[in-house]
């Protein structure tokens, strides 16, 4: 996490709000050092509010930086003894409202529902908006406005009927004036503090053309012919219509964080006392033993001391099938129990939890502003100011050119109502907010706007090897011998007390071959050499060719010409396998003959295998048109082995940690933007001088804490889909930017020619700043590139240990032929896959509303295999399906059809 991240929950606690203000926790200034707070801010509008709020938070002592969120309504305060009050004041002093945001809602670890609010849109949250839903004054104002606009509908047909001008006045003033008022009061406020926003904007307006229907009806009375009381409240109408579908959209925006937030367990079960008691998820400490049920959420974050089960983390790290689970094992909080009940220990709970620190990030980068905003800051700075002028020339130049001064009031008003400084105040947050959110349900954390901005733009990524494109653990790569199977076993006996990482390699490899343990007795280590046992009253050697040679094991000269091939045919694999910068332990056994007479039986090679999706990681962004390097601080024969494997043509091997980062600056140096993916402590600084950081979750947390970008799975492949994502969202944020700057630069000018009336300006404005978010919104249907499961790890599967089968039992076998060194290393076989096979699978389906839905998607999935049997639940979102499809496939194929896919598994 960042530091910003980290600090943040020592902010003080309780809640102010401007005009009431309330002591804080702690009184005086902040303590010492960098610290962070939050704000929510009420009354903003439109990115002159957002300039303006910025500028009173950077005034305040002691604030070294501040950013404020049009789409989030929220601000950051960053810097040293930040005076809370002081803050406070400075944004009553601009004309808005604030709220310090409680360090544990900061800490993601805040009621889902905290930010619920947000979607009836500002002025609307707070007491009234418990009492009424927030479309009322939109339905209200229509009701009111309808008669007024209704005769204007039937002139095109011959139909002349006018309401009375006094009646018209009584259906327009409550629009003006009531409905109205959040106009004038935020203008007001923007007056006060000497800047304009687009409430002034509307407020000016539409009070001139009321004004001017006012002063008409006074002096003609009932009778008069022209007057706009119609246009004055059908453009209130139609804005209050606008911010109403735009907080709803931003709702909407902020789905990710509510979704994380939802997974949050209230309580936890604690084994205390031999007793299993129920407490609060606050009262949880770490070192506490909790019971986990069937079908329950995870708590806490904690490592599992009992029992087994599978469990779903799939909003977590995007996993698409939940993950068995045993003693040993680590679970994190906001996870689904299977099927096994758990006994888990604590190992972090509340805000130091991994789902609370994935909430922090996602907050962050929703809150950060991306480098393509300044150009919007700068112009907001100076908008309202320039179309207040531009109104008030087209105002003067109309009404001397024409002497008609009630059309030049009109097309001044249609200038200030068609301008709408909130599609470019929206136009790059809400981008940001949808497209991290989109990434974080993927398994992609994006911890800056700066990282998302960029990485858009990459041409260079380099790799870390241990642990980013191998699995970063010894395995058991090779078994050489005439027997393998006998020589494995004899291995796994001779060192099975062992805690050696070779030892556990070679646990592992003969488990999984489903050998059985031979009885080892005498084992002891032979010092920077092996180790050695006795074996069915055998003695058992394991270890370097050093040791062979000590004990004569026949690696010059063999006993017989049988075994003479197969030591020649072992010496040459063996120098094979070294030469890829691997580990070679040479096994040997006694012959039974003369005393201390010993012969090679075979080897065990040892390596780090590489990833199963490395080769398409690698692949993938080649045919993106970036290049691809690897950067190692291993030695040179294992780095050219994974380079040759991978098809990399630039890697450098043999590097400290700086010397990594000064290789992407040697990269970067002609201008190319350049990413570093990374796991562990060593590539901190390589991702800290990287134009885009990239952390491989599981690695170390300062590896994550340094990185932009942090994958939440080991899978290479979700490089190329940060990327994806990255491109997708900045493609979005520059096409609202383009709409916002267009729709200003040909509506200004269209409304001073007088070709635009207020009524059509007012519904263009509303149709902006709508139009600009709901494009946002369209990047939660993003979703990875969806590989057939089955047949994408049998493409990708690399070289994998596979032992021969045992030789059946036969009576009075004769002795067999001494054979040459069999090398086992061969590639998995492929099993041909069962046609025809039906699986249940089990999904939650987000966004189904109706029947219709349900169309949609059970006609995805019987797109794929017309056969499919498809169930849904609309209440719960489960959908239950029989198919012989595969589960990725089936996701993807919902996905496209717009409902994401939120949870899945076989059922």
């Amino acid at each position: 996490m960042s530091q910003t991240a980290n600090q943040t929950g020592t902010a003080q606690t309780g809640t102010a709000r401007t005009g009431r203000p309330q002591a804080p926790a702690s009184p005086g200034s902040m303590p010492h050092g960098s610290t962070a707070l939050q704000f929510d801010i009420r009354g903003m509008t439109c990115a002159s509010c957002v300039a303006r709020v910025e500028k009173a938070l950077r005034g305040v002592p002691g604030v070294d930086d501040a950013s404020v969120n049009l789409a989030t309504e929220k601000a950051r305060v960053r810097g040293d003894a930040i005076d809370v009050q002081a803050v406070l004041a400075a944004i009553d002093r601009a004309g808005y409202e604030a709220l310090v945001i409680d360090p544990a809602r900061q800490a993601g670890s805040g009621d889902a529902g905290a930010d619920a609010g947000a979607a009836a849109g500002p002025g609307t949250r707070g007491r009234a908006a418990a009492r009424w839903p927030a479309w009322w004054p939109v339905a209200l104002a229509a009701l009111l406005s309808l008669p007024l606009v209704a005769p204007m509908l039937g002139a095109p047909f011959g139909l002349h009927l006018m309401l009375p001008g006094w009646l018209q006045l009584a259906l327009a003033t409550p629009v003006q004036f009531w409905l109205g008022a959040r106009f004038y009061r935020a203008g007001w406020k923007a007056l006060r503090a000497g800047a304009g926003n687009m409430d002034l904007l509307v407020a000016l307006g539409t009070s001139a053309a009321y004004a001017l229907s006012v002063w008409t009806l006074l002096r003609d009375g009932s009778g008069a012919a022209h007057l706009y009381f119609e246009s004055s409240a059908v453009v209130i109408t139609l804005v209050l219509l606008g911010k109403w579908l735009e907080g709803r959209a931003k709702g909407q925006a902020v789905a990710a964080i509510r979704a994380l937030q939802s997974l949050q367990a209230t309580h936890a079960l604690v084994r205390r006392g031999g007793q299993d008691v129920q407490v609060a998820l606050a009262a949880l400490r770490v070192g506490d033993l909790i019971v986990v049920r069937p079908g329950e959420r995870v708590p806490a974050d904690g490592r599992v001391l009992e029992g087994s089960s599978h469990v779903d983390a799939s909003l977590l790290t995007g996993e698409s099938l939940p993950v068995a689970v045993a003693p040993g094992g680590h679970v994190a909080a906001g996870a689904v129990n299977g099927e096994g009940l758990l006994l888990l220990e604590a190992t972090a709970v509340g805000a130091d939890s991994m789902l609370s620190r994935i909430i922090r990030m996602v907050e962050d980068a929703q809150a950060a502003k991306a480098p393509i905003q300044r150009l919007v800051d700068r112009v907001s700075a100076v908008f309202v100011p320039v179309v207040l002028l531009i109104s008030l020339l087209t105002l003067l130049g109309w009404g001397l050119a024409t002497g008609d001064w009630q059309g030049a009031l009109l097309n001044a008003v249609a200038v200030q109502v068609i301008a709408c400084p909130c599609a470019l105040g929206l136009a790059t947050p809400t981008g940001i907010m949808v497209g991290t959110g989109s990434a974080a349900r993927h398994g992609i954390l994006i911890k800056d706007a700066a990282a998302l901005e960029t990485a858009h733009a990459l041409r260079v990524v380099a790799f870390d090897k241990t642990g980013t494109l191998t699995e970063g653990r010894p395995q058991v790569l090779a078994v050489e011998g005439a027997d393998p199977r006998r020589v494995l076993a004899l291995a796994w006996a001779v060192q099975q007390y062992s805690e050696h990482p070779l030892a556990h390699a070679v646990t592992a490899a003969a488990r999984e071959a489903g050998l059985a343990l031979p009885a080892a007795t005498e084992a002891r280590a032979l010092p920077g050499r092996g180790v050695q046992a006795r074996v069915d009253g055998e003695p058992v050697y394991l270890g370097s060719l050093r040791l062979m040679r000590e004990l004569g094991a026949g690696m010059e000269v063999a006993s017989g010409a049988g075994q003479g091939r197969s030591a020649a045919a072992l010496r040459e694999v063996a120098a094979r396998h070294e030469v890829d910068g691997r580990t070679v332990s040479w096994l040997a056994t006694g012959t039974g003959g003369a005393e201390g007479a010993v012969e090679v039986r075979g080897l065990l090679v040892f390596g780090d295998r590489i990833k199963p999706t490395s080769r398409a990681a690698v692949a993938g962004l080649q045919a993106l048109g970036i290049e691809v390097v690897m950067l190692t601080g291993d030695n040179a024969g294992s780095a050219a082995a994974v380079a040759r494997e991978l098809g990399l043509a630039h890697y450098l091997a043999e590097l400290l940690p700086g010397d990594k980062a000064d290789a992407l600056r040697r990269l970067g140096a002609d201008g190319r933007k350049v990413a570093m993916v990374g796991d562990g402590i060593n590539d901190a600084p390589a991702l800290a001088a990287a134009d885009v950081g990239i952390a491989m979750a599981g690695g170390t947390d300062v590896a994550m804490h340094t990185a932009g970008i942090t994958l939440m799975r080991g899978d290479p492949l979700l490089v190329l889909d940060a990327i994806a994502i990255s491109r997708r969202t900045y493609r979005k944020i520059r096409q609202n930017l383009a709409w916002a700057f267009v729709y200003n630069v040909v509506g200004i000018p269209v409304a001073a020619f007088g070709l635009l009336n207020p009524v059509l300006a007012g519904a263009a404005m509303a149709l902006s700043s709508v139009s600009v978010v709901t494009n946002a919104l369209l990047l939660r249907r993003w979703a990875p590139v969806r590989r057939d499961g089955a047949a994408f790890a049998r493409e990708q599967a690399l070289p994998a240990l596979q032992l021969p089968p045992p030789a059946p039992a036969t009576p009075a076998a004769a002795p067999a032929p001494a054979v040459a060194a069999q090398q086992i290393n061969h590639e998995a076989a492929k099993a041909p896959q069962t046609q025809g096979e039906h699986t249940m699978y089990e999904l939650t389906v987000e966004d189904m509303s109706c029947k219709h839905c349900v169309g949609r998607v059970t006609k995805a999935v019987q797109g794929l295999d017309p056969a499919a049997k498809v169930d849904i639940d609309l209440p719960t979102k489960k959908v239950r399906i029989d198919s012989s499809a595969d589960l990725d496939r089936i996701a993807g194929a919902i996905d496209e059809a717009g409902y994401p896919v939120s949870a899945r598994a076989p059922a």
